[in-house]
Parts: structure tokens; sequence; C-alpha cells
């Protein structure tokens, strides 16, 4: 008798580091342009020097700016560019990339559709944000059942991570999942973390009560609002700044934040894959010298006209010769002159700066190889 799949995924551990939700490149009437995507993948990935997690189809990645088809084209796309890369690194097999597909979409249908979908695909987990699912009331009774009896009718399952964003809920008034219903899904064996973008009260939160989501092994949390890694994980000095930071940080350590979730990570792959290492060393000389620079990245992106981060990332690409289309989904705000031409500028000097205050090998250089030519029409 052929012997059974494993059912079970609470023995996988949560996949460490950087995570970087991928821009989607899109031509001028939506739809994916596919080489430019993988170029983006190659991009993040660095050679092992950036993406721990390729994160498919996030917020970054307009998941809800976009049909359907679009997310489950990325997701797919980008699984398998993901295994291509890992395959040409046999020498470093325990670092490979992992791909993530978000599987989210407005109605519980599409939404379970798309986790079939990314199972096909053979992504390394989906990700689920059930409060901005409109048709999902109850985020725990969905998991556990639904999304449960559709894991358990496949002969493979996958990790679920969960997705707390209060820009992106459904409903105003419940902008976050609960911690006991947070607590309530990691007893199911194949909820193994939560993404969290929010600010640090409500971070710290989830990671207070991280130790009482661990019956089944490690739980990973992934810190969101990227910049908050700098703070969490800054030393303080003499016996009260001690005392504060184990009070502060009780539960950062051991383990429970698994990683870091960074949108400009599209851009800046290396250097933010050196400030998720030098935070969790404590290294302060080098934590002050990236933060200057990812932070410099950080303003200029909200200096440009406003809130446009996603217009501006694209931007970036294109000037490095990473991808050559910059257009964004319809409803997300875009970026014209001369709000363009003074993010180019702030991004040149961005460049700089890295080269300056954090140097090789930890600066992205410009794409050797640049994606083949698409109509973008």
């Amino acid at each position: 008798m052929k012997e059974s799949p494993l059912r079970s995924v609470e023995d996988i551990r949560p996949r460490k580091g950087l995570s970087v939700p991928i821009v989607t490149v899109l031509d001028e009437d939506g739809r994916l342009l596919e080489s430019q995507q993988r170029a983006v993948v190659r991009h993040v990935i660095q050679d092992g020097y950036g993406a721990d997690i390729v994160f498919a189809a996030g917020t970054t990645g307009e998941w809800d700016r976009v049909s359907n088809d679009v997310r489950q084209s990325v997701i797919q796309v980008c699984a398998e560019e993901v295994r291509k890369q890992n395959a040409g690194r046999t020498l470093d097999l325990e670092r490979g990339v992992e791909s993530w597909g978000g599987v989210t979409a407005p109605t519980r249908h599409e939404t379970l559709e798309n986790l079939d979908f990314a199972l096909q695909c053979g992504v390394d987990a989906a990700v689920l944000a059930p409060l901005s699912i409109r048709d999902v009331s109850d985020p725990v009774n969905f998991v556990a059942r639904e999304v449960a009896d559709l894991l358990d009718a496949r002969p493979r399952r996958i990790p679920i991570y969960l997705y707390d964003n209060a820009d992106i809920a459904v409903n105003p008034r419940i902008p976050h999942i609960r911690t006991r219903q947070v607590k309530a899904l990691s007893r199911l064996d194949f909820v193994r973390g939560i993404k969290v973008s929010a600010p640090r009260k409500v971070l710290s939160n989830y990671t207070r009560a991280a130790e009482n989501f661990r019956e089944r092994g490690e739980f990973g949390i992934y810190v969101g609002s990227a910049m908050l890694i700098f703070d969490m994980f800054q030393p303080r000095v003499g016996w009260l700044g001690r005392a504060f930071e184990h009070w502060q940080r009780r539960g950062l350590r051991g383990g429970i934040v698994s990683g870091v979730v960074s949108g400009p990570a599209n851009v800046l792959p290396r250097e933010w894959a050196r400030a998720w290492q030098v935070c969790r060393a404590g290294d302060a000389e080098r934590m002050a010298d990236v933060r200057t620079v990812v932070d410099a990245f950080r303003v200029g992106t909200h200096s440009a006209g406003g809130r446009r981060t996603i217009a501006c990332l694209k931007r970036a690409l294109v000037s490095m010769g990473v991808i050559e289309s910059d257009r964004v989904a319809a409803g997300t705000p875009e970026l014209a002159r001369p709000d363009a031409e003074r993010f180019d500028a702030t991004f040149e000097r961005v460049r700089a700066l890295a080269e300056e205050r954090i140097g090789a090998p930890w600066v992205t250089p410009s794409s050797i190889h640049a994606p083949a030519s698409e109509v973008l029409s």
C-alpha cells in the first residue's frame, strides 16, 4: 500500500530574515509582464545577498487593484523563478529562498481558489489577510473550516501565514486580528505565523502574547512596518537602560520575531538584508549607518508628492535597469513630473549614501541583465 503523504506542517520552522513583498510589473492594460517580473525576482534575491522570502501578490504587489488572473499569474511566475534561482545555487541549498503567495482576494471563493492555485504552483507558503475578505465575518471559522478543508483535500499541505494590516481591512472598526483569534488559529498545525504591518504598540501585543502561540512549535512574527526593527533592536546602556530594554523587548529575542517585511527592499535588497543582519546582532554603529540610508529612501518616497511608494519603487527599478515598465495599477497613486524628477535626484543621493555608509557587498548594484523587451500595448 502506498504510504500516505505527510499531513502535518507543524515541524516546519518559519523562514528567518528578509521578506520582500514584490512589486507586480504591469503593462498599460494592467496585464503582467512576465519576463520583467522574473527580473525583479532575480534582483531581490541578489545571488544570496538579498531576500530570504519572495512574497508575491501582497500589498506592495497591488493585490487589491489587479484582477484575480493577474494575482494568480504573479504567484506562478514568482514561484517558478524562485525555484529556478534555487536550483542554480547548488552549493547553498540550506539558504534557499522561499516563495510565498499572497492568496487574499475580495471574496472567500476567490481566496480559496487562489490558495488551491498556489498549491499547484508549488509555493512554499501562503499569506492570508482574513480581515480583508468582504464576506468573511469570522476569521477563525473561515481558516479552521474552509481553509483547513481545502488543505485536507489536497496531497500537499503548506504553511499559512496570517497578514494583519489595518490599511486593507474591510471594516475600519476592526483594523487588527485580535490576539485571542491569533492564539486560536495558532492551534492549527498549518498556521505558522503572522505578518504585522502596524505601529509598535500593536506589534507589541503580538510579541508579548507570542509565547502562548507556540503550542505547536515556533510561531513566526514578521515586522511589516520595517523601520521598527531599528528601534526594537537598538542596544541601551546602563543598568536602567538594560532593564528598560529587557522589558521593552521581552519576547523579541529567542526566535519569536522571525524577520522583517520591507517594500523598499524591492529596490535595495542588499541594504535591507544588511539591516536585518546588523539589527539582530545589536551592532549599534552599523545599525546607524544602514538606517541613514534606508530612511533617506523612505523620506524620498514620501516627499515625492505624498505617499507614492509603489510608483517610486517601480521608477527606481526602471532607473536601475531591472524593468522597463513603471506603470501602476488603476487606483494606485502615480508619480508625475515634477515629483518624478525630484524622486530621481533623491534616489541618486541614496545610492551614493549607500556606497559611503554601507559599502560592498551590501550595496545593491544596477541590473547587469536587462529584462527582455515586451510590447507594452
